[in-house]
């Protein structure tokens, strides 16, 4: 094996867009899944908060702790692809990132028990002061981005102020607050390249994309088979828990078939709002995957009789984001691609299925629901690979 040496300091310019053979770096990988782990304890709290029946003020908190989650991980993930230089104070404040989200993680279970966000908000302050000295670096030394990157370094540094002065607000202006600060870290990159763009790599993009989607489905793996384990471990094998299985294992393959049955990268460097359009959209299907593990866990513990909630209610936990997961895939690639109506149709039938199945889930047996919306993913994916193969064998107009 040869050695690379990193070097200890290289100039930051933007990357070509256009590099051959772009691919994600071992630190881009160590980078996500230090966030996956945060993933993980946002979908923990979920599960523990729809067991117990608290929908709304769980459902809430899952949105808010996310998106401090996504949007640290996006807007790293994007400057990466634009000014990554691997040198030593890149990987530097690389570290502080993940040392920030790590420090966002132990702060999850107080924000969805307390309503405390203090240690989330340290947490992602600190990945976000560390996004502010990378933009800072890429305008010093890269001239031609200078605009561009004193419009990122400016915007996300005014918005750190204002999550940290949120913390003084009391209820319910907290949550107001909360919208406002998303809305304003939204606009910031709008705001900073609608002249010009950064030199992200779409290859490149669309790859770290879905090698973090592959990356939270193995959160939902290991979620559903350690509940599955604790069942067996309690009561041994039961049909009820085979059928789980089942269908959640249908659920996980159907969602990673559908999500890579288009490719996007053709397409992502059409226009401003095309790149934001989906990598905004991406916030409610890595939010959607995630809770999907939440819902097995809360269906097996209902099966097992230790949540306090219905079968009905078990079953949306499950339903609610498949259908979520659906329409926003959906939207995403209808997007990138020509999908047609017939995949339009096949879409919002599956989704009306799973409600339907959720919503007979005292009929079915908790069990049985899962193992059907399982069922329907799968039919689901295997009419959409029946659509798009034969689209592609019809003549060109």
């Amino acid at each position: 094996m040869s050695e690379r040496i990193p070097p200890l300091r290289r100039r930051m310019v933007a990357r070509d867009p256009a590099e051959e053979h772009r691919v994600a770096t071992p630190l881009e990988l160590l980078f996500d899944l230090c966030f996956v782990a945060a993933v993980g304890q946002a979908a923990v709290q979920l599960h523990h908060g729809l067991a117990e029946g608290h929908f709304a003020n769980v459902g809430i908190g899952y949105l808010m702790v996310f998106f401090a989650i996504w949007w640290a991980w996006m807007n790293f993930t994007w400057f990466a692809s634009a000014y990554d230089t691997d040198d030593v104070p890149y990987r530097v404040l690389t570290l502080l990132q993940m040392a920030g989200v790590l420090v966002l993680a132990a702060g999850v279970s107080s924000a969805f028990r307390d309503y405390d966000f203090t240690i989330v908000t340290i947490g992602y302050v600190v990945m976000r002061v560390a996004m502010v000295a990378q933009w800072l670096r890429a305008a010093r030394e890269h001239p031609e981005g200078r605009t561009c990157a004193l419009r990122y370094a400016g915007g996300v540094a005014v918005v750190q102020v204002g999550w940290i002065l949120r913390l003084a607000l009391p209820h319910p202006w907290a949550e107001v607050g909360f919208a406002v600060l998303v809305l304003a870290e939204l606009a910031v990159p709008a705001f900073a390249e609608h002249r010009t763009q950064t030199a992200w790599h779409p290859h490149h993009i669309a790859e770290r994309y879905g090698l973090f989607t592959i990356i939270v489905l193995g959160e939902v793996v290991l979620a559903a088979t350690a509940s599955i384990q604790q069942d067996v471990a309690d009561g041994g094998w039961s049909a009820e828990l085979l059928e789980v299985g089942i269908g959640g294992l249908l659920m996980i393959f159907a969602m990673w078939w559908i999500y890579f049955k288009h490719s996007a990268v053709e397409h992502l460097r059409d226009s401003l709002r095309t790149a934001l359009a989906w990598g905004y959209g991406h916030y409610f299907v890595f939010a959607a995957i995630a809770a999907v593990g939440s819902g097995l866990e809360v269906a097996i513990d209902s099966s097992a009789h230790k949540a306090h909630l219905s079968t009905v209610a078990a079953a949306l936990a499950v339903a609610t984001p498949l259908v979520i997961y659906l329409v926003t895939t959906g939207i995403l690639h209808s997007r990138m691609a020509d999908a047609g109506i017939a995949t339009l149709v096949a879409t919002v039938a599956g989704c009306v299925l799973l409600v339907v199945t959720a919503l007979l889930a005292d009929v079915l047996t908790i069990s049985g629901a899962v193992l059907v919306m399982g069922i329907v993913m799968a039919l689901l994916l295997a009419a959409g690979l029946v659509i798009q193969h034969t689209r592609a064998r019809e003549p060109t107009r």
